[in-house]
């Protein structure tokens, strides 16, 4: 089997703020894909649970079964940043999720993790 045709992602993004958690949910509505972007930063710790938990409970046993999921850990040119095995850890993530470290305001590794995420979410489709 091969994929033809076109393909057209829209991708959209929400802050992790508290007051977008409305706006989270509506986006994730029809989602085909997700690319959880969680912070390195030490003080971030507390807000990347609650956003992954968040996600977990809006698309419950969805998440990584019916809707792939790629992580990146962003900010890892911090020199203060959490470890990778912390980072996974925090979000209870295994073996079984795409992890990409990433620098975004540089570019590293953002463009392999959207990567991941489109082949991940065409595999679903065609082998569902």
């Amino acid at each position: 089997m091969s994929a033809g045709g076109r393909v057209l992602f829209d991708v959209f993004t929400v802050a992790g703020q508290k007051r977008h958690r409305h706006q989270r949910k509506v986006v994730l509505q029809g989602t085909d894909g997700l690319l959880f972007v969680a912070d390195s930063s030490p003080d971030q710790r507390e807000e990347n649970t609650e956003s992954f938990e968040e996600l977990k409970l809006f698309l419950g046993d969805d998440l990584g079964r019916n809707i792939p999921i790629v992580v990146m850990l962003n900010k890892r040119d911090l020199p203060n940043r959490m470890s990778r095995d912390e980072m996974l850890d925090l979000l209870g993530l295994g073996s079984n999720v795409p992890i990409y470290e990433t620098i975004a305001v540089q570019g590293v590794g953002v463009k392999r993790a959207f990567q991941a995420i489109a082949r991940e979410v065409i595999l679903k489709r065609l082998y569902k």
